[in-house]
């Protein structure tokens, strides 16, 4: 079945014949990256937008992939963060962030002779709250991924097949991601989350979250690893790290990480209605 639905992802971005991708450097666009590099050589071009959400870790990353891959990478600048209907924080936020994406791609595809702009939505994106989806799909964007009907977990099994380095990637969402919705984005605050969670990469964690609240950071670790973590970590030395970057104090979440938590709000909310 997996070797079937590669085939079937082959096939459908061969068809386009040219296409621009909106590349995050993420696994799933990765994947999306190395299949249209494969079957469409020179005529696949990998876009990396640039914006104050992204970490500058990430950014590397994605273009140490494209390279690897072979495909033709370019970086744009988007200027979400110039937006308040985003800066706001609202549950779509998203929206505006995808919004501003596709409409910076969508005039540079159509002027270097693109006809397609595809993203690395897969299909199990399609059952969370995801209003960015809504917002490529109005600018006439495709998900191969999730036409395909690929899941997350056969991204990676994929990715590993063709020979991927990141296949076991943690997933990265972009930092505006950590902050609970309603709370103002800003600059300073997104730069501040990036450095905290700098610091845990360099100890070496791997999937993990640092969820911004006020002045509060809430550390987020596979629940299995709690315990080691704080016998183990220099409990006082990582709040005065953490407190050096502008937060003042230091939480640790006891449920443990899960994707997509702050997402749970909205169901407490749909729940009481």
């Amino acid at each position: 079945m997996l070797m079937e639905k590669l085939t079937q992802l082959k096939t459908l971005v061969a068809d386009m014949d040219q296409a621009l991708i909106a590349y995050s450097g993420g696994i799933d666009s990765t994947l999306v990256a190395k299949v249209a590099y494969d079957m469409l050589g020179d005529r696949a071009l990998a876009i990396t937008a640039v914006s104050p959400s992204l970490l500058p870790e990430d950014l590397e990353d994605a273009c140490v992939q494209a390279a690897e891959i072979g495909i033709a990478h370019e970086l744009v600048q988007t200027h979400e963060i110039d937006n308040p209907n985003y800066t706001a924080n609202p549950a779509n936020r998203c929206y505006f962030c995808k919004s501003e994406l596709h409409d910076t791609l969508k005039p540079l595809a159509l002027e270097r002779g693109y006809p397609y702009v595809v993203d690395g939505v897969n299909a199990d994106d399609l059952s969370d709250y995801r209003p960015g989806i809504q917002a490529a799909k109005e600018r006439g964007a495709r998900s191969p991924l999730a036409e395909v009907g690929i899941s997350k977990v056969e991204v990676r099994e994929m990715a590993k097949h063709l020979g991927l380095a990141c296949w076991d990637k943690p997933a990265q969402p972009c930092l505006s991601s950590r902050f609970p919705y309603g709370e103002e984005i800003t600059i300073a605050k997104l730069q501040r989350v990036g450095r905290a969670e700098a610091m845990l990469r360099r100890m070496g964690l791997r999937t993990f979250r640092v969820r911004s609240e006020g002045d509060t950071a809430r550390i987020e670790l596979p629940a299995e690893q709690l315990k080691e973590f704080v016998l183990t970590t220099d409990l006082p030395t990582l709040v005065e790290r953490f407190q050096s970057v502008g937060f003042l104090y230091v939480t640790l979440d006891l449920e443990g990480f899960r994707s997509g938590k702050l997402n749970q709000v909205l169901q407490f909310a749909t729940a009481e209605k």
